[in-house]
């Protein structure tokens, strides 16, 4: 006994008040999860609509009686796309679930007379009434050509399940149809005409029926995907982009990724105050911030409740990517988040840097050979460039990039030589009596963003294949040793992940449990830049600053470390469109619940 109330009393109590009002979406969403599977197969597999397990099944939305064939297999489908919106607390998924389940129990008791259904639907009815307020997200952003993505996987999806529909009557088949017919008799099916196999009984009637629910199901979503209204990609505007440099003009020099903000293909949410701002994009249903929030950390806590708001509206999974040990803090206490530690940035004190010593040997070494070879080396403010010289780096950065699409989101600004980004750096390197080429002389490129007015981040870093290895450390020594000249103290250089991870892991003495997450780390950077990353920033003798990923719950980090990848660039998950079909990029109004559609450059070596 507790408080003079035995057990047996509170834990009816607690049955009779029913599931916490939070847990309501998830456990709803498991429900529609699971009769939406056993309506598919109830739908496909004959047998298995008269098994006793069904019988759950029947009281919801799709199994009409003498219709259940096509009817549970269509029903099934939605249920299951439904399931994931009642998860997110979605609104239009309460108000499809809110109609759908009457519809069953008036089916079920209209062709079936039973109770039963009207009993079931109306208890899982129930709460969705009483918790209405759990589900008002707001819809997800959408843009149109996702309806081509639709009909793509909606048509792939209904091809196989076609043929599994086809070919589970094999006692009723007339003769024995190659996979070819079986094929043509799927997609026949899902246009609504009958194709070349025949079945004895009603069998040709239920297959036939249920390909065309899967045909009209691939239809009506595609067509509802293609004409509700569009959103068009976040973007700052004008005014937001002047809002954050004023900010950063007085409090950039704290955060060396304050300057990246200012990528124009992320939404941005401000303090009430106007002295604080976050910015962000979403990515997979992820609100992705990255850095630590712009602006007076007094007024850190007014952004973070914006952002925090922002993402409950739209059930998004909140998440920050690289802030430092302070934003972290100030997360982690404003929200409840948790913090883990994500790798390590290197900064290098111009001051305290010299290629002299035993350290610098490699370095040392290899610049000289480099400018032995006939390169130098131009370091220079964008605003006392040229306009066609500029043109030239931009076509360069451009051709010399190594991947298909441009990698980047939390340490790179995605563009070179604005107007409004006279303040960034570029290194360039250049070799006399070059070979005839595109580009002349120009070798290798390297752009730094500001980092307040005493310091600079590194961007991007682009070479022409054709050029002798070391390019990357002559500029990045090259510009540590014009820093002076331009009033800058501290540089940037690249972002190491899971640094102390790879650091502690080679040592003498390092367990097996470290020894082993090294050693996954070396076999992961075959494809990602994780073990030479670390590496050639080390080159440089810098200090390692700690920089963290804010998340909500562990369950979370996975999708969230997609949505990062995506971000980066290292990920695609949308569908590529032919060439001619794609729309041409047109400057918009930021929208703050937008996916922006393209990626930029990577801080990669």
């Amino acid at each position: 006994m507790s408080g003079g109330v035995p057990s047996r009393v509170r834990n009816t109590r607690r049955v009779l008040r029913g599931p916490r009002p939070e847990a309501v979406p998830v456990l709803v969403a498991r429900a529609c999860a699971l009769v939406g599977v056993l309506d598919i197969a109830a739908g496909v597999f004959p047998r298995f609509r008269h098994s006793r397990m069904h019988s759950m099944a029947e009281v919801l939305p799709g199994s009409f009686g003498p219709f259940a064939a096509a009817l549970s297999l269509s029903a099934g489908i939605l249920l299951l796309l439904l399931a994931h919106g009642l998860r997110r607390g979605k609104r239009r998924a309460w108000r499809a679930a809110v109609a759908l389940l009457p519809a069953g129990a008036v089916a079920q008791f209209t062709y079936r007379h039973s109770l039963i259904g009207v009993i079931i639907s109306a208890a899982l009815l129930a709460p969705l009434l009483r918790h209405r307020d759990q589900f008002s997200a707001l819809p997800d952003p959408r843009s149109r050509w996702r309806a081509l993505a639709n009909f793509v996987l909606m048509s792939a999806g209904s091809l196989a399940l076609g043929l599994v529909i086809v070919s589970v009557h094999p006692n009723r088949m007339v003769g024995d149809p190659s996979l070819a017919d079986r094929i043509t008799h799927v997609l026949y099916g899902l246009f609504g005409f009958e194709g070349p196999v025949d079945y004895q009984g009603n069998t040709s009637w239920t297959v036939g029926f249920s390909l065309g629910a899967l045909g009209l199901l691939t239809a009506v979503t595609t067509i509802y995907l293609a004409f509700r209204p569009e959103h068009p990609a976040a973007r700052l505007t004008e005014e937001d982009e002047a809002r954050l440099r004023a900010l950063l003009d007085k409090h950039g020099r704290r955060d060396s990724l304050g300057h990246f903000a200012l990528r124009r293909d992320k939404a941005v949410v401000f303090s009430p105050s106007g002295k604080a701002a976050v910015t962000y994009r979403v990515v997979s249903g992820v609100m992705l911030a990255s850095g630590d929030p712009i602006g007076d950390v007094e007024a850190w806590p007014g952004a973070i409740e914006r952002f925090m708001d922002e993402a409950r509206a739209h059930s998004w999974t909140p998440a920050v990517m690289g802030c430092s040990e302070t934003g972290g803090e100030v997360w982690t206490r404003e929200t409840g988040l948790d913090a883990l530690e994500l790798g390590d940035e290197a900064v290098v004190d111009v001051a305290d840097f010299s290629l002299a010593g035993r350290a610098m040997r490699n370095v040392r070494q290899m610049v000289k050979r480099i400018e032995r070879a006939g390169y130098e080396t131009r370091v220079r403010r964008v605003r006392d460039l040229g306009d066609a010289e500029l043109e030239r780096i931009r076509q360069a950065a451009e051709d010399w990039r190594g991947t298909d699409t441009e990698r980047g989101f939390s340490m790179a600004l995605g563009r070179i030589g604005d107007a409004s980004d006279g303040d960034c750096l570029i290194a360039t390197a250049h070799k006399a009596d070059p070979e005839p080429g595109p580009y002349g002389d120009l070798k290798a490129i390297l752009h730094f963003v500001p980092w307040g007015t005493d310091g600079a981040s590194l961007d991007l870093m682009r070479r022409d294949r054709s050029a002798d290895p070391g390019m990357n450390e002559l500029l990045i020594v090259a510009a540590l040793q014009a820093a002076p000249k331009f009033g800058i103290t501290r540089v940037s250089l690249n972002f190491a992940m899971f640094r102390s991870a790879l650091a502690r892991g080679e040592k003498i003495g390092a367990g097996p449990v470290l020894r082993a997450w090294r050693g996954l780390l070396v076999f992961l950077s075959r494809w990602f830049q994780i073990e030479s990353l670390y590496k050639f920033n080390a080159k440089f003798q810098p200090r390692w600053e700690p920089r963290f990923v804010v998340y909500r719950a562990s369950a979370d980090l996975p999708r969230i470390g997609l949505a990062a990848m995506q971000a980066e660039g290292f990920v695609n998950l949308a569908l590529p469109l032919p060439r001619f079909l794609r729309r041409r990029q047109k400057p918009a109004r930021a929208c703050a619940h937008t996916v922006p559609e393209r990626d930029a450059r990577a801080r990669v070596a």
